[in-house]
């Protein structure tokens, strides 16, 4: 009986070490990744005739409604997706918007990670049609950090 009794206390603490450690290491929330973000646009690839610049600084606003993530960038069609609790997002425009460009509408998506300390890592791809037909692609690097003061991450 000594045993089992000294085995379960083992088992028992080895288990509460386990859960402390679970929730010392459990990322952030998804609605967490809200707020704007202070962006390079780094140009990556492209084999268009006449490739959208975006400036060498922007802001990025991250939008949590429920389980959705909105990605809204200046000139750009809104992207919608999910986000995982590691930080990792996933978002696409749901249809072909307008671009800078006359006549060229593109479908953008963004994949790439937000740390818990609100440093941006991802990667956007434009996708170009010319009246429903494809034109050609476009990819950036876009890195960053959440802004600081009013327009940043909401208190909870």
């Amino acid at each position: 009986m000594r045993n089992n009794l000294g085995s379960h206390r083992l088992v028992a603490g080895f288990a509460s070490v386990v859960v402390g450690l679970v929730i010392a290491t459990t990322p952030a929330r998804a609605d967490d990744l809200a707020g704007q973000y202070d962006v390079k646009f780094e140009p990556v690839s492209t084999n268009c005739q006449s490739p959208l610049t975006y400036p060498q600084h922007g802001t990025l606003k991250i939008d949590v409604k429920g389980s959705d993530v909105q990605i809204d960038i200046e000139r750009t069609p809104l992207m919608v997706g999910k986000a995982a609790k590691t930080g990792k997002v996933s978002v696409k425009s749901p249809r072909p918007g307008h671009t800078m460009l006359e006549g060229m509408d593109g479908v953008f998506s963004i994949a790439g990670r937000v740390s818990p300390e609100g440093m941006v890592s991802l990667v956007m791809v434009g996708e170009y049609t010319h009246n429903g037909a494809p034109l050609c692609t476009q990819s950036w690097n876009l890195s960053g950090l959440r802004k600081a003061g009013g327009d940043a991450k909401p208190k909870h």
